[in-house]
């Protein structure tokens, strides 16, 4: 007789522990799916957020980068050139030869970013510390030689 109630408790025992066992892992299950299907939503703004950063972006316009091709030269060395080009422009004595303001407090203004968007524009931010502007240019290659032609500029209010 004690034995067949043991045995009845201890079957009891495992068919209670077993479900809340299964209940547990079951709303684990749940709690996963929602957040595979958060991470999902995440992962489908991030790749359209991506698609719309590379719209204007020579790296990623195929017929601009035909284009240059067509026209003799390998974008992926006049890529770099053009970069090393305007950033070398900072390093040239007295005012910033692109940049059409003159820099405060002794300072002197130089680009920070640059940004390709074609075979023809660049987009540019500079600064001198405290007074940060952008300019639009276009840009050329005559006879090997790279030319930069300011389009648009202007300075942000300073705060």
């Amino acid at each position: 007789m004690y034995l067949f109630i043991f045995s009845i408790l201890l079957v009891l025992f495992l068919y209670v522990n077993s479900k809340n066992i299964l209940e547990n892992q079951e709303s684990r299950i749940v709690k996963l799916e929602q957040k595979v299907t958060m991470y999902k939503d995440s992962i489908i703004t991030l790749q359209d957020a991506n698609y719309d950063l590379s719209l204007f972006n020579l790296e990623q316009n195929d017929d601009a980068l035909e284009y240059l091709e067509d026209q003799g030269y390998d974008p992926t060395t006049l890529i770099p050139l053009i970069r090393d080009e305007l950033y070398g422009l900072n390093e040239v004595k007295g005012e910033h030869p692109l940049v059409p303001y003159v820099a405060s407090e002794g300072n002197k203004m130089l680009i920070n970013t640059i940004k390709l968007l074609n075979h023809k524009w660049i987009v540019a931010n500079f600064s001198d510390g405290p007074i940060w502007g952008e300019m639009f240019l276009t840009y050329e290659v005559i006879e090997g030689e790279l030319k930069f032609k300011l389009i648009e500029s202007f300075l942000y209010p300073v705060q």
